[in-house]
């Protein structure tokens, strides 16, 4: 052969050990992030939670914390992949020094310090405000619907309840006689030390199955009476203000709500909280995650988390958790027509918040075609008409929306891994603490 290589050293040893640090190049992420966790973040709420001294000692809470962080920032969130990335590939390996923690040890970490972990959005925000990527300038806020760890398969209807907890009451009664029917023939055959009145395993599992959907059941009639308790309250209220001024009394009295759930009003069996949604794809089980995003770097500023369809309930609350989080106001604010509503125009201009809110659907808000009912919406509806194709309005789209692509197409997070709204709305800051920490590193 003419051609000479290079020696194929696989099986020699190194003469020095190697140091964790040099297993990845300068300027690489992982590097940013152990830095950043060691030297910037506050893990005081993390520390707190380890009081005793009993047991085999812990991992370090920093370095799990970076583990975490970092493995949402390169798309990783299953607690069996991390553990599986921190054996295989070198920049995990640096984090836990050659010393990786089992998926299990990960797992039961995230769960333990959900709430210090949200926590972490601030401070990480404010990082990035220090870093001049946050102006507040123009806000765009938005919405996207995230699959819930739940089948909607595995969602029955109100109706469909009632009928089958009838089925199943009879058939578990049925198995019950039959069972204590027999009792006198099976002593005879097995003898008396034998009870004689075992059931099948699967006539337990339908018992099981039946005080499941009974407590599903209690619970959907519960929110029904919560729900139409709080309709008599907003509709006394709106009748004393209409006295009050003067108004008079509209016409028929509406029929008062029943308290009782709808028909089709729907309960998951693996995660209550979550709910059926329509999403681009079609309908999932899911929840509606809320963003409110800086035009400057797209740093989200502040985050929500709602199982319902519409959006209109979450612009106060993404406002104020702006202010909240960084102790200003933005100057501009955009948002598609599903935040549009008289209450929410109000709130933009009690708070001094030059709004920017398509007031119906359309490719081009200019172009809406419902003719809007309130004096703001109109209001707004001619603003954005006036200004056309220049219309600040425009910024929502270039601003708000990439950031959901970044987190669920480039970092690949389709499905919540936790279950019920609060840790599922702490997976939902972490997500977007990690979203900032890739803005933070790439201006540093």
């Amino acid at each position: 052969m003419s051609k000479s290589f290079r020696d194929w050293h696989f099986d020699q040893t190194l003469l020095l050990p190697p140091s964790v640090a040099d297993f990845v190049p300068a300027g690489h992420l992982v590097r940013f992030v152990v830095g950043l966790v060691r030297d910037e973040l506050d893990l005081s709420a993390v520390y707190a939670s380890y009081t005793g001294e009993k047991g085999q000692p812990p991992y370090h809470p920093a370095m799990m914390t970076a583990l975490l962080l970092y493995a949402y920032t390169v798309g990783i969130y299953s607690s069996r992949r991390i553990a599986r990335a921190c054996a295989e590939r070198v920049d995990f390996m640096m984090i836990v020094a050659l010393d990786a923690p089992d998926f299990r040890t990960i797992s039961d970490f995230r769960k333990r310090h959900l709430a210090a972990l949200k926590g972490l959005f601030v401070q990480v925000l404010r990082l990035c405000a220090r870093a001049g990527l946050v102006k507040l300038g123009h806000v765009a806020l938005d919405g996207t619907k995230i699959a819930a760890n739940a089948s909607k398969h595995k969602a029955m209807s109100y109706a469909r309840m009632v009928a089958r907890e009838a089925e199943l009451e009879a058939e578990v009664r049925r198995w019950l006689d039959q069972a204590e029917a027999a009792d006198a023939e099976e002593d005879r055959l097995y003898g008396a030390d034998k009870r004689g009145d075992e059931l099948p395993d699967w006539v337990t599992d339908k018992a099981k199955r039946l005080a499941r959907l009974r407590q599903a059941k209690a619970a959907l009639e519960a929110e029904a009476r919560a729900a139409a308790e709080e309709k008599a309250r907003a509709e006394a209220a709106a009748e004393e203000a209409r006295m009050a001024e003067g108004r008079g009394k509209p016409g028929k009295k509406a029929k008062p709500p029943s308290g009782k759930p709808a028909p089709k009003a729907q309960r998951n069996f693996t995660d209550p909280d979550s709910r059926i949604l329509k999403s681009k794809d079609g309908f999932i089980q899911g929840y509606n995650a809320q963003a409110a995003v800086d035009a400057t770097a797209q740093v989200i500023v502040a985050h929500g988390l709602t199982r319902s369809q519409s959006d209109q309930d979450q612009l106060t609350v993404l406002l104020d958790g702006i202010e909240t989080n960084l102790g200003r106001r933005p100057n501009e604010a955009s948002a598609d027509a599903g935040y549009c509503s008289e209450a929410n125009l109000r709130a933009l201009h009690e708070r001094g918040i030059a709004g920017y809110v398509a007031v119906a659907r359309a490719k081009h808000p200019d172009k809406a075609k419902r003719k809007p009912l309130g004096p703001l919406t109109q209001a707004m509806h001619k603003k954005l008409k006036r200004a056309g194709r220049r219309s600040r309005y425009r910024l929502r789209k270039q601003v708000g929306e990439p950031v959901f692509g970044q987190i669920k197409q480039a970092r690949g997070f389709r499905q919540f891994l936790l279950r019920g709204i609060d840790k599922v709305s702490a997976e939902w800051a972490i997500l977007c603490t990690a979203h900032n920490l890739l803005k933070l590193a790439r201006a540093a």
